[in-house]
């Protein structure tokens, strides 16, 4: 009953929010996020606008999601729904579909990411060096206190384990573990292979 009542009450605080949603440049990215948010979540609303409501009331990570993807109007209505305070996304291209579990002290600066990827806590995503950042490719998981510094590229299919320290370039298809991070699994094969 509680929960209901916050997310009717959300419909009035979300206004501006759907307003700009629909006027977005990137609006059909914002759709994708919220189908997969919808999928992976379990929330089953009856269509976008609905979960798009129901995701900003409850889940402050997507939030920050979604003012990165409206950009520069977030300024006017940010203080309706406040952006989870300790998640930094300054990646200036990131792909549809990018899902956030918990989020908490993580900082996401990466040259861009693909689509499709999930980001969970305490996650680094940096600098080496001035201007060198990671590019993440498409379904990339990066498991809880995850770091990738420098001038690398993580490919596609990549699944980055827990408090792996990533600074080296990692291959398609492959799980990466440990401090330096290796290889364990390359296109479904075990093997013990270094970065």
């Amino acid at each position: 009953m509680v929960k209901q009542f916050f997310f009717l009450l959300g419909h009035f605080r979300c206004f501006p929010h759907w307003l700009l949603f629909g006027i977005s440049k990137n609006k059909s990215i914002i759709e994708s996020d919220i189908k997969r948010w919808m999928e992976f979540e379990g929330i089953l609303k009856k269509n976008l606008v609905q979960g798009l409501i129901y995701l900003l009331v409850f889940y402050p990570e997507f939030r920050n999601l979604f003012y990165h993807r409206i950009g520069s109007s977030s300024v006017f209505i940010n203080w309706l729904c406040r952006k989870k305070s300790n998640l930094y996304l300054p990646t200036p291209k990131i792909g549809p579909g990018l899902f956030i579990q918990h989020g908490d002290s993580s900082i996401i600066g990466a040259k861009s990411i693909g689509s499709n990827c999930w980001i969970n806590q305490e996650v680094s995503v940096g600098y080496s060096d001035k201007g060198k950042t990671p590019v993440v490719g498409n379904n990339v998981t990066f498991g809880p206190g995850s770091k990738v510094f420098g001038d690398i590229t993580i490919g596609n299919n990549v699944i980055i384990g827990a408090n792996a320290v990533v600074l080296k370039n990692v291959p398609d298809n492959c799980i990466v573990v440990g401090v330096p991070a290796y290889i364990v699994k390359r296109d479904g094969i075990k093997v013990r292979e270094e970065l």
